[in-house]
């Protein structure tokens, strides 16, 4: 482990690599962000979109994960006025939620619609539970919130020199979670890791990339092939 933390370039690039074949749509990473962050009802760092395309009988449904992508050209810090919105040099795209004023700017700016302003507390129950007092954050109450990558568990596996791309204990934990080993969390900048290997070895999509914001999610897909579908059909997109 050691050796390996050792050969990675300073700093590291952090991102993902998700592959929509293998995910199956259960939301396991869903649920294991809100439970690792606290995120309160109606908040959700990680989501899964159930996607149908195609026409009849060439029809396609797949799953996708989305959330923060880390850009590597944020669009939400530069028009951030408090500077609460800040890129670190490992890519990763953090907030300060004591400067943050909730003004939203940060928001419109994300194309991936990642951020959530929650001005009220809400709870699971309709009230107030010991369980839910105790994991409550006000800091996050009012002002913009989102996907940290679990930076809490990068900074860890750093302090520790521990891999979070292949330590469970110090992983996101929505790749740590997947149930289908779909979520793939690692060092761009490093050629030869699991995140680089599965990109340059594999056909790769990227969310809005035309717009220029250089996202380090990067999904794994190619049409399978499903008994009675025209696999080169041309009417996907329709």
């Amino acid at each position: 482990m050691t050796n390996r933390l050792a050969e990675r370039p300073n700093p590291p690039r952090w991102g993902m690599v998700i592959d929509v074949n293998r995910c199956v749509g259960c939301q396991t990473c869903t649920v294991a962000c809100k439970h690792w962050n606290d995120t309160q009802p109606g908040v959700q760092w990680r989501s899964v979109i159930d996607v149908e395309t195609g026409r009849y009988p060439n029809v396609e449904r797949f799953f996708l994960v989305v959330g923060c992508q880390h850009c590597a050209v944020p669009p939400c810090v530069p028009v951030c006025p408090t500077g609460a919105t800040q890129q670190r040099d490992d890519g990763l795209v953090t907030m300060n939620y004591d400067t943050c004023i909730g003004c939203a700017a940060c928001a419109v700016a994300c194309p991936y619609d990642a951020r959530t302003i929650a001005h009220e507390h809400q709870w699971y129950y309709g009230e107030e539970t010991l369980q839910e007092e105790s994991a409550r954050h006000p800091e996050r109450e009012g002002v913009a919130q989102k996907c940290t990558f679990c930076v809490d568990k990068v900074d860890e596996a750093t302090a520790s020199e521990r891999d979070p791309a292949i330590d469970f204990d110090v992983m996101p934990a929505c790749a740590a979670s997947c149930i289908s080993n779909a979520i793939y969390f690692g060092d761009f900048n490093n050629p030869a890791s699991n995140v680089s290997t599965l990109v340059r070895d594999q056909p790769t999509m990227r969310l809005n990339e035309d717009l220029g914001t250089d996202p380090q999610i990067k999904y794994l897909y190619s049409t399978p092939t499903v008994p009675g579908r025209d696999a080169d059909a041309d009417d996907f997109d329709e």
